[in-house]
């Protein structure tokens, strides 16, 4: 994207929000998710009878981004807190992730919504929840070393009213907003999820919706467009109805 609405600035001489976002998407490589929360970390390491203790998530972590070559294939790795907190070794030297990520060819991200929780006065619908204390988290985050960030909106087919695309909207750009206030490109997801019988014209026309309701957000929010990622979901009829053929 090149239009441009805000007017943010790195300093002279400093990697650019737009320079990163080029970065997180060309040349063909992929973003690594690797942001599981302690708890689905550790119930995966307990499935395979391994101590699910920090320095197993450390290792299992520091194992995957240490891969040769990965580099090549991946341009990012979405990381959680308790990673972006821990060191790796690179060689027979130990520093700390985020820098071992960039001596490896990889930027470090981190995930920093919270979750979702029902949205009031809309049934069905989930609004994704963090902003509270955003602002210090995330100038945290970039003086560790991250390069970027993820929040995750979730919309669902059928609860899809105007209040809750409005509502994860905002969410999505205020987090955008404040994510390039201090220098980290956003990851922006509006994901229309997949569940249900709808058919694929019902799931494009709800993501064109999400989409439009995300841009006049973040156009309001002063975000500049040129240093964001846009996330969007495969536009797919839902789980319980009859696939769509290649060619669709």
């Amino acid at each position: 994207m090149t239009r441009r609405a805000g007017r943010r600035r790195q300093p002279v001489g400093m990697r650019t929000l737009a320079d990163t976002a080029l970065a997180l998407v060309s040349s063909g490589r992929g973003i690594l998710a690797a942001d599981e929360s302690v708890r689905t970390m550790s119930q995966r390491l307990e499935g395979e009878n391994i101590p699910a203790t920090e320095e197993n998530r450390r290792l299992y972590r520091e194992l995957l981004v240490s891969t040769p070559g990965l580099s090549d294939l991946v341009s990012g790795v979405i990381l959680c807190d308790e990673t972006l907190r821990q060191h790796a070794s690179v060689g027979d030297i130990e520093m700390p992730f985020a820098e071992a990520c960039h001596r490896w060819g990889i930027l470090p991200g981190i995930k920093v919504d919270t979750g979702t929780s029902a949205l009031a006065g809309a049934p069905g619908a989930l609004v994704t929840e963090g902003l509270d204390g955003l602002r210090g988290r995330l100038a945290e985050y970039a003086a560790m070393g991250a390069a970027f960030a993820k929040w995750r909106a979730v919309i669902d087919v059928t609860a899809a009213t105007d209040h809750a695309l409005s509502a994860n909207a905002h969410a999505l750009a205020r987090y955008a907003a404040l994510c390039q206030e201090q220098g980290l490109v956003p990851i922006v997801e509006p994901e229309v999820l997949c569940s249900g019988a709808h058919d694929i014209d019902v799931c494009a026309a709800v993501s064109d919706r999400a989409l439009a309701a995300v841009f006049a957000e973040l156009e309001a929010q002063r975000v500049d467009l040129g240093g964001i990622v846009l996330k969007p979901n495969l536009v797919t009829p839902g789980l319980d109805a009859t696939p769509a053929s290649a060619e669709e």
